[in-house]
């Protein structure tokens, strides 16, 4: 029987748990349960979750949260240990569209020992009480600017793909309006309409998110940066800080969660 369906279950959350090794292939396209959301959190590793409405990508104390009903696809950078929640749709009001989540160490541990558990059953009164502390986290979850936005104009979606396929900084800018047959002022309105943001936003978010992955592989901030453009790497590490706050070196720093036997 499947976990989704449990005749009169007082089954609240459940879990998953797996670990993709460097270079090991993401899952297909995934279809959300339609009384589930999700909330995919990885303990290390970088992923990135894309739907038809865009790309967000997950570093280490990060999740990305799903609603119920979503499609969605993995892409993985490194090794990756995945840890997912399920929280059951009807005992739980959310936003109807994914975004990335600040992950508190409080909701790491929860996230872990409920792993560890397999589902969390309100029956039970520990399992109960265990419910309720992580309903109370994901009450104060905070969004953070890691999602990629995508147009829908066929033209401009073409640039989107140039620009999320050219990782190295070699393709002029003029090039890639050149080959998706689009001006420069054409794509600005096409990008402020359907992503709210300036073709300039959507491109340095474009870079930093591109960055991130690489940052997770292991690639050092000076070959990122020149790589991408950057005169040098403190001007990069100065659009990191002021992007997300914090140098990469230490966004990157985080205190694992106890995984024990996972």
């Amino acid at each position: 029987m499947s976990i989704f369906r449990h005749p009169d279950s007082t089954i609240q959350i459940r879990s998953f748990g797996v670990t993709f090794r460097s270079g090991q292939p993401a899952p297909p396209i995934l279809q959300g349960a339609a009384d589930w959301h999700q909330l995919i959190y990885a303990t290390r590793g970088v992923m990135t979750v894309y739907t038809d409405d865009g790309a967000w990508v997950v570093p280490p104390h990060r999740g990305v949260w799903i609603p119920a009903g979503f499609r969605y696809r993995l892409e993985m950078s490194g090794e990756v240990a995945l840890r997912m929640l399920y929280v059951l749709a009807r005992k739980r009001r959310a936003a109807r569209l994914c975004s990335v989540v600040n992950v508190t160490p409080l909701l790491r541990e929860l996230i872990v020992r409920t792993n560890l558990i397999g589902a969390l059953d309100s029956g039970i009164p520990e399992q109960r009480r265990l419910i309720a502390v992580i309903y109370d986290e994901l009450n104060v979850l905070t969004s953070v600017p890691l999602q990629l936005p995508l147009p829908q104009n066929r033209r401009a979606a073409q640039f989107a793909a140039l620009a999320a396929s050219e990782t190295t900084g070699e393709l002029p800018l003029k090039e890639m309006l050149r080959r998706s047959g689009l001006s420069r002022r054409s794509l600005e309105r096409i990008f402020r309409a359907e992503t709210a943001m300036s073709l300039g936003q959507w491109l340095r978010r474009q870079k930093l998110l591109n960055a991130l992955r690489r940052l997770a592989a292991g690639e050092s901030v000076k070959t990122i940066a020149l790589e991408l453009g950057y005169n040098s790497a403190s001007a990069f590490v100065a659009m990191f800080r002021r992007e997300l706050g914090q140098t990469p070196k230490r966004y990157f720093e985080v205190m694992p969660p106890t995984e024990q036997s996972l």
